[in-house]
């Protein structure tokens, strides 16, 4: 089994942060350092990160989180910032699948599955992610056009997104975006490219994955019907 796979597999983090622990030089199979992403684990071998040993869990684990503001979606953080995993407490090691910003809350999965987070978190899948969105002012049609044609801004290319006006005033508008790319700050870049500023951010659902009723910081189980569902996405 390929380095990257293999850490996945043991909840270390998803297979492309798993990629970069690996290049950093922060794992060892057998006492050696392995800096190689073609490096294959066997059968026997010992394998270390940062010094401890991990090995493969054989429970898969799949959380959802209401994720509040002022957390990271990290499992260790550097700046000694609270994390999702001060929320979420389990015996198993779990990894957050993709990110939400630091002040962005909402719906956020966790898990130890490595191959249903890749195929969440892969452009090339088109997964759904939607969000309700706090705009400041009354987005004209021309800018909600763009939107929803693709955008670029800061050098980075937006693709299409759907777009649906909830609510409306002079101050604020609330709109609900689909989104299936998941580039960083996605929804903040795409807002400010029209010279607007994003009030409020929450993912509410990844394609038919509701955030139903959890309060902010509450976790739940997801159940079985609900693990088929995402692994159906494959």
């Amino acid at each position: 089994m390929r380095i990257n796979k293999y850490l996945s597999g043991c909840g270390i983090d998803s297979r492309r942060k798993c990629e970069k622990l690996v290049t950093d030089g922060r794992v060892r199979i057998n006492g050696k350092a392995v800096t190689e992403l073609a490096t294959d684990v066997k059968d026997g071998d010992y394998v270390e990160v940062d010094g401890k040993p991990v090995a493969l869990s054989n429970r898969k684990i799949y959380i959802m989180l209401n994720k509040p503001k002022g957390c990271v979606c990290t499992v260790n953080d550097e700046k000694g910032r609270k994390t999702v995993l001060d929320f979420v407490k389990v015996k198993e090691r779990i990894f957050p699948v993709g990110r939400l910003d630091y002040d962005t809350e909402g719906l956020l999965l966790l898990t130890n599955d490595g191959e249903l987070a890749n195929t969440i978190t892969h452009p090339k899948n088109m997964v759904k992610k939607v969000y309700s969105v706090r705009v400041e002012g009354m987005p004209t049609e021309s800018e909600l056009k763009r939107l929803r044609t693709g955008i670029e801004y800061n050098g980075v290319k937006y693709s299409a997104a759907q777009v649906s006006v909830l609510e409306s005033s002079d101050k604020e508008t609330k709109l609900e975006i689909v989104v299936t790319e998941g580039k960083n700050h996605e929804i903040k870049n795409m807002i400010e490219s029209l010279g607007r500023r994003v009030m409020f951010l929450k993912r509410t659902a990844i394609e038919g994955l509701r955030l139903g009723g959890l309060s902010r910081g509450e976790w739940r189980y997801l159940s079985v019907r609900e693990v088929e569902q995402l692994k159906a996405l494959r």
